[in-house]
């Protein structure tokens, strides 16, 4: 079993910055790849970046060069670091492990980018 524990997200102006944070609890030596997704209002839900053991990356090509993906492995730690924040970044955002064939999502932070 795993746990993972949201914190982070808010309103924020466009151009703005916002930082999640993603905490794991639980069978954390079994975690290698968490990643991020992120769902808007009517939209389907749509992966974001995601980051593995070894700190490899990788992003939506729409965020390459905005949103930075980090982890603290001493901390059971991922963060998502989102600059240069646009409107159309407004969603709900999820983190999200995958351990022996099951999936473990947070429980959603909402990102709301006024224009």
């Amino acid at each position: 079993q795993v746990q993972l524990v949201q914190s982070g997200g808010g309103l924020v102006q466009a151009g703005g910055s916002l930082r999640l944070s993603c905490a794991a609890s639980g069978r954390t030596s079994s975690i290698d790849v968490i990643g991020w997704y992120r769902q808007a209002p009517g939209k389907q839900r749509e992966w974001v970046a995601s980051i593995n053991g070894g700190g490899y990356t990788d992003y939506l090509a729409s965020v390459k060069g905005r949103f930075a993906i980090s982890r603290d492995n001493a901390k059971n730690t991922v963060y998502l670091q989102m600059n240069s924040l646009k409107p159309e970044d407004t969603a709900v955002y999820y983190c999200v492990t995958w351990v022996l064939g099951r999936d473990y999502w947070g429980q959603g932070a909402q990102v709301t980018v006024s224009s």
